[in-house]
């Protein structure tokens, strides 16, 4: 691990390299299942069910899933179905990180608990394969990302010192390789499903996981070590102990007001892709783009991205006018806003079947991806850099229960895509950012971490 001063510009240590190659990998085969779920679920998994053993075998649980989610929530359509599933898988991976990071923090440590999360999800991805085993499939790939996204996260920033100022650069760097695997799996993989079949596409995911896993125990010796459960140096000195002990709380401020993006943002494999097949000519020199295609701009867009807002930060860093963590969020929250009003305009104006051009989608991901920077690799840094060391990966755990909640909530706004209509579905997710910029200006001095003293994290 690289020892430089702080002060000094230096290399990354290897190990980022590492983390963010093992990252994206497990994002391609993320991203490229995810992109197929939806139309999977709705234009084939569900037809088949529902005739029987003459189109299809039936899936283990699902008609028990199906009868208790109707029991609490009313009949349904398939898409409302298929949309309350998508939602709680997605919501599901999301809070597991919660048991992983307790397993990474007191039991496995941090790096055995992410070997166990990557053969987890292979498995889970190579199921797929099998249609009866569809939900227990799901329940694979929701145990192995808990035991892998908190603590590979951890590790990002166990990387560097406490003081070292690369730990912001490091997460974004980290966040390239999350989302090289997000344009890449959607492509990849969202193309074999459609154009050759489903299941060509789940193992095509399952091998980018296998991958993935290679990779992260070739570089096993870069990996920083386990914590130890030090405590903080200045832990004796009244003031220091007092805003250390006040960080947890506001960390968990961040994890709330970041909701007001990642909510909205669920919608963008969950409705949109929808929403798209029915609005979109997709027809582009001569070719029928898959709708796959969409979103995999997401990740590249994110990519292309990545470099100036890395520019832009450390532009700000140098004239003292960097934003704080809360700032930031609540300038992607703004920026989403745009992005789903921009949704709402197009559906508004131009309802009928086909009436958008084939480019039109991609203006969503142009805004809400770029957005995406100014949220997740924030939340990141922020909770690496303040939490307790003996807390870190339980509350990079925590960040990733909140997207449970945002998954879990954009799930149940999903059911009522097809009752209020396109243009007032995407105006809702629009107010629902729009009231995150709103918090940021409102709780500026609450969401401020205390005691750190780094470049806007006190703004």
């Amino acid at each position: 691990m690289n020892t430089s001063s702080p002060a000094v510009p230096a290399r990354h240590p290897r190990g980022l390299a590492v983390l963010a190659a093992t990252e994206t990998w497990e994002r391609f085969s993320f991203y490229g299942m995810q992109a197929l779920l939806m139309l999977y679920m709705t234009t084939r998994l569900l037809p088949a069910v529902a005739a029987g053993g003459g189109d299809g075998p039936q899936v283990l649980g699902l008609a028990g899933l199906r009868h208790a989610l109707t029991a609490l929530l009313g009949p349904m359509s398939d898409q409302a179905f298929a949309s309350q599933v998508f939602g709680l898988y997605a919501g599901l991976v999301y809070l597991t990180p919660l048991a992983g990071g307790f397993l990474g923090d007191r039991v496995l440590g941090s790096r055995r608990t992410v070997l166990v999360g990557a053969g987890l999800m292979a498995a889970g991805h190579l199921l797929l394969a099998l249609e009866p085993f569809f939900l227990v499939a799901l329940i694979l790939l929701i145990a192995g990302s808990g035991c892998l996204k908190g603590n590979i996260a951890t590790q990002v920033g166990r990387l560097y010192a406490p003081a070292d100022q690369r730990r912001d650069q490091a997460y974004l760097w980290f966040n390239l390789g999350i989302n090289v695997g997000a344009f890449a799996g959607p492509l990849v993989c969202g193309a074999l499903g459609e154009r050759i079949g489903w299941h060509a596409g789940f193992a095509c995911a399952g091998v980018g996981m296998l991958a993935g896993m290679a990779i992260y125990a070739r570089g096993w010796r870069h990996l920083p070590a386990d914590a130890t459960g030090a405590t903080n140096k200045n832990a004796g000195e009244p003031a220091a102990a007092a805003a250390a002990r006040a960080r947890p709380a506001v960390l968990l401020g961040l994890i709330a007001l970041s909701l007001c993006y990642n909510i909205p943002v669920g919608q963008s494999f969950n409705v949109f892709p929808l929403w798209i097949e029915h609005a979109a000519d997709r027809h582009l020199w001569g070719m029928e783009m898959p709708v796959a295609w969409y979103l995999a701009s997401d990740g590249l867009i994110t990519v292309l991205a990545t470099p100036l807002v890395l520019a832009l930060w450390a532009r700000q860093t140098r004239r003292g006018t960097l934003p704080g963590a809360a700032a930031r969020i609540g300038i992607g929250c703004a920026m989403l806003a745009a992005a789903d009003g921009l949704l709402a305009l197009l559906a508004q104006t131009w309802p009928g079947a086909h009436a958008l051009g084939p480019l039109a989608g991609f203006a969503y991901f142009l805004l809400a991806s770029s957005a995406y920077l100014m949220v997740m690799p924030v939340l990141l840094a922020a909770v690496a850099r303040a939490a307790p060391p003996h807390l870190t990966a339980t509350l990079i755990g925590a960040v990733y229960a909140g997207l449970f909640a945002a998954n879990l909530t954009a799930g149940w706004l999903a059911r009522f895509y097809e009752s209020w209509g396109a243009a007032p579905f995407w105006a809702g997710n629009a107010a629902i950012a729009a009231a995150g910029a709103v918090l940021t200006i409102v709780l500026r001095r609450p969401l401020a971490l205390p005691g750190v003293a780094f470049p806007g994290d006190t703004r």
